[in-house]
C-alpha cells in the first residue's frame, strides 16, 4: 500500500482531530522506523517517549507472544497472575514506600485515578496544578492541565476545584496550598510545555508544604518515569518523595497501560466499588511492562538514558547558533528552544527530509525523546543534521 492510499483511507473514516505529517511506517528495528515510501527513518520521537526499548526488542516480543499465546485478558473479577508480577517489579524501582500499584489504560486515566484517590482521601476537593502543565484529555486530567487552548470549549466538563500556579515559583505554591487542598498535581520536567525543568528547592516546597497542610503531592510521571530523565522516575533528581507517581507512556514499551503507585495507607481507601477498569492491567500489557523493567535493568538503560543525555546536551551547547534561545534537559528528553516556531518547523522538515523524526513542541521548541537505547553514533547523526541545516 502506498501513503497516498494510507491517507486517502483515513480522510474517509477517522475523526480528523490529529494534524498528521504524510508519513506512514510499515514497522521498525531498534530505532529505525521503515516507511511505506521505501526509506528508513532515525526515530528520535518514540511514539512520544512510549518505545523506551525501541521498535521489536526480542525480548519484548518474545513476552508479548508468549502471553498471547496463553491469556491476552482476564477480567479483573479473578486475580491475575501477570498483574501481580509487574506491580512486584514497579515497586523495586519506586522511591520510599510507593509499594502498592492500581494498573489502568494510559497516563490520563493513572491522573484521573490518582486525583480520586487524593480527594478520596483526604475528604477535600482543591486540586493545584502548574501552568503549561499537561495531564491529560479526560475531564478531571484535563481540568488539571493549566493550558488554556486544551480546556477550551471543554469547560462544561471541568469544574470550579482547579487552581494554578507559576512552575518553579515556590511563593506561589505557598500562598495556595491550604487546608482545603487535596493534592497538589506536578510534573518533573513540563515535556508538552517544551520541556521545562524546576529547580530542587521548588520540589522540596511543594512536598513541605503539602506535608505541612496534610494535602497529597503527586507526580506525574507519564512521560518522565522510568529511564527518561536518567533515573527510574524524574522527581528522584530533585530528592523527593512524592506520595503519588503515575505512570504510563515507556511502561508498556508500546502497548497502552498505566499505573498510579501509592502507599499502604493511601491506597487503604480505594475498596471494591471505588474505582475500576475493564482492560487496567490484563496479562498482555503486565507481561510487556515486566519485559521492559526486566531490560532496562539489565541492561542498564537508565544509566545510559543519564550518560548518553549528558553528553548530548553538552554537545548541542556547543552549538554557536542565534537561532537558538536555549537548551535545556534530563537524561534523554531534552528540548532545544528556537527563535521562532518557523524556525523550529524548518528545522524538523529538514531532519525528516534527511531521514531523522523529531518533534516540535508548544510552539518553537525541537523535543529529543528517543529511545533509551539510542547510541552515541545516531544522537550525532541529529546534531550533524541540526549544525547543517543552521
Amino acid at each position: 500500500m502506498e501513503i497516498k492510499d494510507i491517507k486517502e483511507k483515513s480522510s474517509k473514516y477517522l475523526f480528523q482531530n490529529y494534524g498528521r505529517a504524510d508519513l506512514a511506517f510499515e514497522s521498525g528495528e531498534g530505532c529505525i522506523l521503515h516507511g511505506y515510501d521505501g526509506k528508513d527513518y532515525l526515530d528520535l520521537v518514540a511514539g512520544i517517549a512510549v518505545n523506551a526499548l525501541g521498535y521489536a526488542h526480542p525480548d519484548w516480543v518474545s513476552a508479548v507472544q508468549k502471553q498471547a499465546a496463553r491469556a491476552a485478558h482476564i477480567s479483573n473479577l479473578y486475580l491475575i497472575k501477570e498483574q501481580a508480577d509487574l506491580a512486584e517489579k514497579i515497586a523495586s524501582v519506586t522511591p520510599g514506600e510507593l509499594n502498592r500499584t492500581l494498573f489502568v489504560n494510559s497516563g490520563a486515566e493513572a491522573n484521573e485515578a490518582a486525583l480520586k484517590t487524593a480527594v478520596r482521601y483526604t475528604g477535600r476537593g482543591k486540586i493545584l496544578s502548574a501552568l503549561d502543565g499537561f495531564h491529560g484529555r479526560t475531564s478531571a486530567s484535563l481540568g488539571a492541565t493549566g493550558q488554556e487552548k486544551y480546556r477550551k470549549s471543554f469547560e462544561p466538563l471541568i469544574s470550579d476545584s482547579y487552581g494554578y500556579f507559576e512552575f518553579g515559583n515556590c511563593e506561589q505554591v505557598k500562598s495556595m496550598v491550604g487546608k482545603d487542598t487535596a493534592a497538589v498535581l506536578v510534573e518533573p520536567v513540563q515535556g508538552e510545555s517544551g520541556v521545562r525543568i524546576a529547580s530542587a528547592e521548588f520540589f522540596r516546597t511543594v512536598r513541605d508544604v503539602c506535608s505541612d497542610n496534610g494535602a497529597l503531592m503527586i507526580c506525574d510521571e507519564v512521560q518522565t518515569g522510568l529511564g527518561r530523565t536518567g533515573q527510574w522516575y524524574g522527581i528522584e533528581n530533585y530528592g523527593v518523595v512524592p506520595d503519588m507517581i503515575t505512570m504510563a507512556k515507556a511502561l508498556g514499551g508500546g502497548l497502552p497501560v498505566g499505573a498510579l503507585s501509592s502507599t499502604d495507607e493511601i491506597s487503604s481507601v480505594m475498596v471494591p466499588g471505588t474505582h475500576g477498569t475493564t482492560f487496567g492491567g490484563n496479562p498482555m500489557v503486565c507481561a510487556a511492562g515486566c519485559a521492559v523493567i526486566d531490560v532496562m535493568k539489565r541492561d542498564g538503560l537508565i544509566e545510559h538514558s543519564r550518560e548518553t543525555g549528558a553528553k548530548w546536551i553538552r554537545d548541542l551547547k556547543m552549538i554557536d547558533s542565534p537561532d537558538i534561545r536555549e537548551i535545556r534537559g534530563l537524561g534523554l528528553m531534552i528540548g532545544i528552544e528556537m527563535n521562532s516556531s518557523e524556525n523550529a518547523l524548518r528545522i524538523q522538515k529538514y531532519c525528516r527530509d534527511n531521514g531523522v523524526l523529531i518533534n516540535v513542541c508548544h510552539g518553537s521548541t525541537l523535543r529529543l525523546i528517543p529511545p533509551l537505547i539510542l547510541t552515541d553514533a545516531q544522537k550525532d547523526t541529529f546534531t550533524a543534521l541540526l549544525k547543517e541545516c543552521l
